[in-house]
């Protein structure tokens, strides 16, 4: 069955509007309660959600959706996605929602799905959904004495701060270090600076002033103008972007300058095989990662093994080989000793665990290998599918010929915006510049 709502990141789009309407939340409450519930035992779900002004409408639709099959509802109210995943195991829950559209603009929204496990929805698990939604769940609506009930759960914030926390060993502090964290208006405004600041650190924070409009304006990790400019301007060790749900995490260094998960899991990998924590020889990454990243895990004596975009993909090859260091150039690190999802906050603090034992600054600990020139561009399209033209065929053909063996090429649909990635990189930047504009040039005559 051809996916109809799920996209590589749970079900998103323009927030009142299908399919992120009130009365979709509703069925997609009930579709999911359907599909996950197993045994006997009192039925229990867990919601959190970021601070869009959406938030609100979406968490109450899709509560009336759980509790009218039968299930109760446990509030979470603002917490990270990584956060969501992990009380769901907590407590108990056979599943768990996190309310999001993630680095995007408040505008959208976006429902995100996790088993007990805090693993995100299996594919069978997602199609299953699919299928309830497009029926008439009338036959599936709890009795008048089994409908559910929905409360708030308090303390959550102080468990996923010890949580974080717990991810460093107890004798390894922060004292010293000058933070600067950016939470882009989101979902971690409270819990990443607390974490920070009782692990010893001189904090400072922006976007930590969500007032439903303004998550990841001008600020978070897809925009860090604002943090790179407060690191010069307060001497900090290092800056720290969180995006709106705070699954993913981009560094700046004490000069200004941005670190992306590439370096970040080079960082990670050196570090947990020194220190023998790498369970498999290599780190899992998408097909976005840069080829620099590549050779220098394999000085490391470490592969590389490559997914389609998307940390869904990243975690299942995670699993299947158990490798327990992954992500995305992005931001989405997955490290699977700890959490079952890419979480910015533990991502942040393994890399500095390793700033503080080794005494250096970020932008030598950050900087293990050159990145090749590599360039991404997106291109918008209204309808039809302008992959399949052939002038853009052809465009494609020549651009992986002029390329070679020294160079890479990717293109790729978005799995939530309608947008064609366009990502080439190799050793001559001119040449990589001209083949990513044919590219898009023809794909914009074909849109």
């Amino acid at each position: 069955m051809t996916r109809k709502f799920f996209g590589t990141d749970g079900i998103r789009g323009e927030a009142n509007r299908y399919p992120i309407t009130p009365d979709m939340a509703l069925k997609v409450g009930m579709a999911a309660g359907i599909t996950l519930r197993r045994g006997a035992h009192r039925h229990r779900v867990v919601i959190g959600k970021d601070t869009r002004l959406s938030g609100y409408m979406i968490e109450t639709a899709m509560m009336a959706g759980f509790t009218s099959v039968g299930m109760d509802v446990f509030q979470l109210g603002p917490m990270p996605t990584p956060a969501v995943a992990m009380l769901t195991h907590s407590l108990r829950a056979d599943l768990g929602v996190m309310i999001s559209a993630s680095h995007n603009a408040y505008q959208d929204n976006g429902i995100k799905l996790f088993g007990p496990a805090g693993y995100k929805l299996s594919d069978a698990d997602e199609k299953r959904v699919e299928t309830l939604l497009q029926s008439d769940l009338s036959d599936y609506l709890a009795g008048p004495a089994d409908i559910g009930r929905a409360k708030r759960i308090e303390g959550v914030h102080a468990r996923y701060v010890e949580f974080a926390k717990r991810t460093l060993p107890r004798d390894l502090r922060l004292d010293g270090l000058r933070v600067v964290v950016d939470c882009a208006n989101g979902a971690a405004y409270r819990v990443a600076p607390e974490a920070l600041w009782e692990l010893g650190a001189d904090v400072v924070t922006i976007g930590v002033e969500p007032n439903g409009f303004n998550i990841n304006k001008d600020c978070g990790s897809t925009a860090t103008d604002a943090l790179c400019r407060k690191v010069h301007e307060v001497r900090a060790d290092i800056g720290i972007a969180l995006d709106g749900d705070a699954d993913r995490v981009i560094i700046v260094d004490e000069r200004g300058r941005v670190v992306d998960g590439d370096q970040l899991m080079a960082v990670v990998a050196q570090s947990w095989k020194e220190r023998g924590r790498l369970s498999q020889p290599g780190v899992v990454a998408t097909v976005m990662s840069n080829l620099g990243l590549e050779r220098y895990l394999a000085s490391l004596d470490l592969t590389l093994i490559r997914t389609p975009v998307g940390d869904r993909h990243v975690l299942q090859e995670m699993r299947n080989g158990g490798f327990n260091v992954g992500g995305e150039q992005s931001g989405h690190i997955i490290l699977s000793d700890f959490a079952t999802t890419g979480d910015g906050l533990v991502a942040a603090l393994q890399l500095m665990a390793v700033v503080a034992r080794s005494g250096k600054p970020v932008s030598e600990v950050c900087h293990r290998f050159e990145p090749l020139p590599q360039l991404l561009r997106n291109v918008r399209y209204k309808n039809g599918k302008p992959l399949e033209a052939g002038s853009v065929q052809k465009a494609i053909e020549s651009g992986e010929e002029r390329l070679g063996s020294t160079g890479r090429l990717v293109i790729r649909p978005s799995g939530t915006e309608p947008v064609i990635r366009v990502m080439a990189e190799g050793e001559d930047p001119r040449l990589v510049e001209a083949v990513v504009s044919d590219i898009v040039s023809a794909l914009e005559k074909a849109a």
